[in-house]
């Protein structure tokens, strides 16, 4: 206030502190926080309370994990376990099975000792340890070097179901009794209803890993799974209902035209199978059979590759005899691999109803729409073998 200006009087009954401030030493006084400043130390000391509550009642271990990462083992490891990665398995996937195998203690420990490292980890099965540090169980799994190899059996395309158990038998320690009981519970094997209970032709060509402890329906199923992975990736049964065929029927064709082409020609096969099934009038002078040799032989029991079959042989009715039965045998009559099982799926274009392979060491084969065409090629055939010990 200024010189002139008068104090205010007080009186004995008047508060001269300001409730806005607060006195301080030295005789100054500050903005005061009020009612909110004391809630807010009340708060407080709720808190500290309780996380001493919280330390007596859970231990200070339970505080000090909240400041740990995950879970993880020390290492190195005991015992030895057989850990498989399988396709499609991410990062994490490989996280959860680790950790219900025993291997590592967290599904976030492998992920972070994983950072970018564990993209290219390899599908298969690795040897490792109970209660390993993720770490380490991280640097078994992207080296491809730690792979375990199996005993392998190759099945070629084009066996025969008796050819595929001798093969089998031959390369396992399992006869080919016990394979042949296998194939006797054919609900185990994972085969398609339009199988009819029979594995011929489903048992899909490939090289497979025979692992410790597998018995051969383990084997069977595994062989039927890839045949479904080929007929999947063929589009098997959707194809079959645009050709105005089941499924089945697809399986017989693919195996005719496995017995009977290769290459490029697979596709031109299946369309002169498809021609002398489904073409007009008298199907191209066929009537509807097919005079394919592969199954005759094989309704006769012959060994596969017979080329030349004679009068008598060609003139027995059993139900594989094409030359006389129209239609389709009723089972395959070997196993077909990728290509035999896409071509039957997606034949080519063409009004082919005969076709001859003039030359048995490169297999080259030339199509025909009527008979004459046909005979051309035989004689084209016969002259060939004239000369070729092929025949």
């Amino acid at each position: 206030m200024s010189e002139h200006e008068a104090a205010p009087e007080v009186g004995p009954d008047d508060d001269v502190r300001d409730p806005a401030y607060e006195y301080v030493p030295g005789g100054k006084r500050r903005k005061g926080r009020g009612f909110k400043g004391c809630l807010a130390v009340l708060v407080a000391l709720v808190v500290l309370v309780g996380g001493f509550y919280v330390a007596l009642t859970k231990g200070v271990g339970w505080v000090s994990d909240q400041f740990q990462g995950p879970d993880d083992f020390p290492g190195p490891g005991t015992g030895s376990v057989e850990f498989t990665v399988n396709e499609g398995d991410v990062v994490a996937e490989i996280g959860r099975n680790l950790k219900a195998a025993g291997v590592t203690a967290s599904v976030q420990a492998f992920i972070d000792a994983c950072g970018d490292e564990c993209s290219g980890i390899q599908v298969g099965d690795y040897e490792l340890q109970k209660e390993m540090k993720a770490a380490d169980a991280k640097e078994v799994l992207v080296d491809p070097g730690n792979l375990i190899s199996f005993p392998t059996v190759t099945i070629p395309e084009g066996l025969r179901l008796t050819e595929i158990v001798s093969t089998l038998a031959q390369n396992t320690k399992f006869p080919e009794e016990a394979w042949n009981k296998a194939l006797d519970q054919p609900a185990r094997l994972g085969l398609p209803d339009y199988a009819g209970g029979n594995a011929e032709g489903y048992l899909f060509p490939a090289t497979y890993e025979i692992k410790p402890g597998m018995k051969p329906v383990a084997v069977l199923k595994m062989m039927v799974a890839r045949w479904q992975q080929a007929a999947d990736e063929a589009g098997l049964e959707e194809k079959a209902a645009e050709l105005g065929h089941t499924p089945g029927e697809l399986m017989i064709i693919a195996s005719l035209v496995e017995a009977e082409g290769r290459g490029d020609d697979m596709p031109k096969i299946a369309r002169v199978i498809y021609n002398r099934l489904d073409g007009p009038g008298d199907k191209g002078g066929t009537n509807g059979t097919l005079g394919i040799d592969a199954a005759i032989a094989y309704g006769l029991g012959l060994s596969p590759g017979s080329t030349e079959l004679t009068p008598d042989q060609l003139a027995e009715d059993t139900p594989y005899n094409t030359r006389i039965n129209a239609g389709l045998p009723p089972t395959p009559i070997e196993a077909p691999g990728d290509d035999a099982i896409a071509a039957a799926a997606n034949p080519a274009e063409g009004n082919w109803y005969y076709y001859v392979t003039v030359d048995l060491s490169t297999g080259e084969t030339k199509f025909y729409e009527d008979y004459d065409g046909f005979l051309e090629g035989r004689d084209e055939y016969k002259a060939y073998c004239e000369t070729s010990d092929r025949c």
